[in-house]
C-alpha cells in the first residue's frame, strides 16, 4: 500500500515479477521479530535531525576531500544479494559479457561535514566487452526510490548488451538501500500486519487504525535508523553520483535513469551541469509537481492503464477471464471484487488472506508492464472464485516480500527517501477534503492513492523541498523519454522535465506504448535512438515519436 506521498516505483518491479512468471506463486510463513512501536516521536530541533536543504536555498556544501574522491575500489566477485537487497543467488555473467564485480566506496554521511562520519556505498559493474572502444562507465539508477541497483542491473542486463560493448555497466545501492547503510524499520511479522491494514478506510475506526499503523511504522524507522534518516534524500544521492564519477575515473557522468532515477538525474544535472556527459531519462517523474499533484497524476495514470487493460479484455471477448462486453463492465467486475474484499478477505496460499488493500496493490503492480496483464486477468478471476493467492503474490512483489516471509528494505528506503525529500505533511482532514478529486481521477485507485498522502505525516524528520530543482543551464543535451501509456510516471512528466531542465538541454522522445518505461519495451525505434546517442553521440531529433 502507499507508504509515502507518492507511489513511483522502479524497474526492479519487472525483475521481481519475472520470478512469478517463471515459477508461479506461493505463500510464505512469518518470521518472528520485535513488536511494532506505538507512536512516533516528534522531529528534534537540533541540527543533526534536520535534512540538508535544497541547493537553491542555501550555500553548497564543500566537496569531499581527496581521501574520498581518490579512492580506488577493490573490485571482487559479487556475493549473493543480502536480504535487504532481496536475497537470492550471486549474479551470473550477462550473455557474452564480463563477470559481475562488486565493490564499496566511502561517502560522507553528511555532505555538510565531508570530513565526518562516512558510509559505504555498494557498487556493481560489468566491464565493457570491447575495451579498445570503451567510452567509460554508464551508471544506472532503476528508480523506486529505494530500488537496489546491485540486484536490478544483473536481472535487466540482457537489455543493455549493446551498451555494454563500449561502457562498463555500473549500478549501485543508493544510500539507505540494500548494502548502503540500509534504512531498517519494522520486523517481517510486523510488516505483514502493516501491509494488511485497510488503506482505503471508510469509518472513523478504520481511519484511526490506518493512521496508528503509519505512526508505528514511522516510530520503528526512527528507533532503528534515526541517525541516518535526515541524510538519505535525493540531493545527497546526487552528490554520491558525482563522487562515484570521480572514483570511477570519468571526467563526465554518463547516466541512465529510470522512473525516480530521472528525478535523481535531474537533481544531479542541476548541481553539476558542467559534469553531465551523455544522459538518458526514461519513465520520467514530473519535477514541477508537489506530492499531492504527483499522487493525483498517478491516479489518472493507473486508471488509464486499467482502461487499456480492460479494452484489451473486451477486444478478446470470450478469451478473457473477466466477463464484460464494455470497458465499464470489465472494470465493474474488478470494482465489485474489491468491495467484497473490503467486507471479507479471501483465503490465499500459506494460510494468509487477500485483503482489499493487498488486491489493489497487486492490481497496480501488474499494470507496470503489459507483459503482466495476463497475471492481472488470472489473479482477478481466481480471487473472484475465492483464491487470493496470485493477487497476494503480486502485492508481495510490490512490497518486497519473498515466499519465506522475508522483506527486502525497499519499502523502508522508499518511505525514508520520499519523506525527507517532500515538505508535504498532510492531515486526515486535508486528505478527506481531497478525496473527491482523487475519486474523479480514478474510481478504482482514487481512495488508495488519496489516503496514501498520509504516508509522511508522522515522519520524524522534516522534508527538504516542495519539488526538486532540476534547472541545468549549460548542461549538454539530455534525452528524455515519455511513454503515453505509463501508469506510474504519466506521459506529461517528460514534457515538464524538458521545460524544467531549461532551453537546449532536454530532448524529448515520445513512445506510444504501454507500461512503465520505454527502452525495455518492444520498440526498436526507442532503443535505436538511445543506443545511437549513448554509443555514438548522435542526439535524436527533438519531438521524435516511436511506436
Amino acid at each position: 500500500m502507499p507508504t509515502s506521498a507518492t507511489t513511483v516505483r522502479t524497474a526492479a518491479v519487472a525483475a521481481s515479477l519475472s520470478v512469478l512468471l517463471a515459477a508461479g506463486c506461493s505463500g510464505g510463513g512469518d518470521k518472528e521479530g520485535e513488536p511494532a512501536a506505538g507512536t512516533t516521536s516528534t522531529a528534534s530541533a537540533d541540527a543533526s535531525r534536520t535534512p540538508e536543504r535544497a541547493s537553491a536555498s542555501r550555500t553548497a556544501p564543500p566537496p569531499p576531500g581527496r581521501e574520498l574522491t581518490g579512492q580506488k575500489p577493490q573490485w571482487k566477485a559479487c556475493p549473493a544479494p543480502s536480504q535487504a537487497e532481496g536475497g537470492g543467488a550471486a549474479p551470473e555473467p550477462p550473455p557474452g559479457g564480463s563477470a559481475w564485480e562488486c565493490a564499496t566506496v566511502k561517502a560522507p554521511l553528511d555532505y555538510a561535514d565531508p570530513d565526518g562520519e562516512t558510509i559505504d556505498l555498494a557498487l556493481i559493474r560489468a566491464k565493457a566487452t570491447d575495451p579498445a572502444k570503451r567510452i567509460g562507465s554508464l551508471i544506472f539508477n532503476f528508480g523506486g526510490p529505494g530500488g537496489s541497483g546491485v540486484t536490478t542491473l544483473p536481472a535487466a542486463a540482457t537489455d543493455y548488451g549493446a551498451l555494454n560493448t563500449r561502457y562498463d555497466l555500473v549500478s549501485f545501492d543508493p544510500r539507505g538501500v540494500g548494502r548502503s547503510k540500509p534504512v531498517e524499520c519494522e520486523s517481517d511479522a510486523a510488516l505483514d500486519k502493516f501491509y494488511a491494514l485497510d488503506a482505503t478506510p471508510d469509518t472513523d475506526a478504520e481511519v484511526t487504525a490506518y493512521n496508528d499503523g503509519l505512526k508505528s511504522y514511522a516510530a520503528a524507522c526512527d528507533r532503528r535508523s534515526g541517525a541516518a534518516l535526515p541524510h538519505v534524500g535525493t540531493e545527497n544521492a546526487a552528490r554520491d553520483l558525482d563522487l562515484m564519477r570521480q572514483v570511477l575515473g570519468d571526467d563526465k557522468l554518463s547516466y541512465f535513469g529510470i522512473s525516480y532515477g530521472t528525478e535523481l538525474g535531474g537533481v544531479y544535472a542541476h548541481l553539476f551541469p558542467e559534469k553531465v556527459g551523455r544522459a538518458v531519462f526514461d519513465a520520467v517523474v514530473d519535477p514541477t509537481k508537489n506530492s499531492e499533484q504527483s499522487s493525483l497524476g498517478q491516479a489518472k495514470g493507473f486508471q488509464l492503464a486499467l482502461d487499456n487493460f480492460a479494452k484489451d479484455c473486451v477486444d478478446r471477448g470470450d478469451q478473457c477471464l473477466i466477463a464484460g462486453t464494455t470497458v465499464a463492465e470489465v472494470e465493474g467486475q474488478i470494482t465489485e471484487l474489491l468491495k467484497r474484499l473490503d467486507r471479507q478477505p479471501v483465503p490465499a496460499a500459506g494460510g494468509r488472506e487477500l485483503t482489499q488493500t493487498q488486491a489493489l496493490n497487486g492490481i497496480a503492480q501488474s499494470l507496470y508492464s503489459q507483459q503482466f496483464w495476463p497475471l492481472l486477468e488470472q489473479g482477478v478471476d481466481e480471487a473472484d472464485g475465492g483464491d487470493g493467492s496470485l493477487l497476494l503474490a503480486l502485492s508481495d512483489a510490490m512490497n518486497g516480500r519473498n515466499e519465506n516471509g522475508e522483506y527486502d528494505n525497499m519499502g523502508a528506503a522508499f518511505t525514508a527517501i520520499s519523506c525527507v525529500d517532500t515538505e508535504d505533511r498532510a492531515s486526515v482532514a486535508q486528505v478527506e477534503a481531497k478525496l473527491p478529486a482523487f475519486r474523479a481521477a480514478s474510481p478504482v485507485f482514487g481512495d488508495y492513492l488519496g489516503w496514501g498522502m498520509l504516508g509522511c505525516s508522522n515522519w520524524p524528520v522534516p522534508g527538504t523541498w516542495e519539488h526538486p530543482d532540476v534547472s541545468a543551464p549549460g548542461a549538454p543535451p539530455i534525452v528524455v523519454i515519455g511513454n503515453t501509456g505509463d501508469p506510474a510516471t504519466p506521459y506529461e512528466g517528460a514534457r515538464a522535465m524538458v521545460g524544467a531542465l531549461g532551453p537546449g538541454v532536454g530532448v524529448e522522445i515520445t513512445y506510444e506504448g504501454q507500461g512503465h518505461g520505454a527502452y525495455n519495451a518492444t520498440s526498436t525505434c526507442v532503443k535505436g535512438a538511445v543506443d545511437a546517442y549513448l554509443l555514438e553521440g548522435r542526439v535524436p531529433a527533438a519531438g521524435t515519436v516511436c511506436r
